[in-house]
């Protein structure tokens, strides 16, 4: 499946996108989010989204100048623009730097599912789309898990429900996590806590990334429920691991 990604500061925004845009029928995972240019530019570091919808006016990294690194970067992923702007000069910095579409605020169903499409186009031009979810009927158990598996993997970060798989899938919540943990060894909830885990401390090795960012890289709401994780899973703070690494 695809991956997509949401950049805006504005979480009303970020919920429209999500609601809106007819994800399962394009085949592409439920978006993770990110909250400006810096956090999307990490979030794509880890996930590899292929499409991704930017705002131009964000704190910390704005639009043009996130265009021009993801661009740089990331040049096969395919942007959408998203604007309170009808500005021309916004719209040719967006298609300078390699947006595949330009939309305005407030999102309109038709015209973001249309702009999903034309991007899903531009990655491979002979799609045929409405085919994945008659697909998932046909998926064995053990293809589920698998593919469970690689999710969890790419978008640890976000907030995984086990739900959406349940429904997807046809199989109950309780039955996937039995499967799970037989063939890994570890819940769903389990194994998305241990990537965390292990991210986080790799981020800890970091001096000059705050407690607080790395908090919400992993998709925790606060610094004090991720602190709180951390203690309970490796018996030790945040802080006092990084200040162990710092004097050994």
């Amino acid at each position: 499946m695809f991956k997509a990604l949401i950049i805006d500061d504005e979480k009303p925004v970020q919920i429209a996108v999500s609601k809106l845009g007819r994800w399962s029928y394009y085949g592409i995972e439920p978006p993770a989010t990110a909250i400006n240019g810096k956090d999307g530019l990490s979030c794509m570091r880890e996930l590899h989204p292929d499409v991704v919808f930017v705002d131009m006016n964000m704190p910390v990294m704005d639009g043009c100048t996130f265009l021009e690194k993801a661009h740089h970067e990331f040049p096969d992923s395919q942007y959408i623009v998203i604007s309170g702007y009808d500005e021309f000069h916004y719209a040719q910095q967006a298609l300078r730097f390699g947006a595949c579409d330009y939309l305005l605020k407030p999102i309109e169903e038709n015209a973001l599912n249309s702009a999903i499409e034309k991007a899903l186009h531009r990655i491979d031009p002979d799609l045929v789309f409405g085919q994945n979810a008659a697909k998932t009927t046909n998926t064995s158990p053990e293809e589920v898990i698998s593919i469970i598996k690689e999710f969890v993997e790419s978008n640890y970060c976000t907030n995984i429900k086990i739900s959406m798989f349940a429904d997807k899938y046809f199989f109950s919540q309780e039955y996937l996590n039995k499967l799970f943990k037989n063939k890994y060894g570890y819940t769903i909830y389990e194994y998305v806590l241990k990537l965390r885990m292990e991210r986080a401390k790799e981020l800890l090795e970091q001096p000059d990334i705050k407690i607080m960012d790395i908090a919400e890289r992993l998709g925790y709401a606060d610094n004090h429920y991720f602190s709180k994780a951390f203690r309970t899973y490796y018996h030790v703070t945040p802080t006092q691991y990084r200040n162990q690494l710092q004097n050994p």
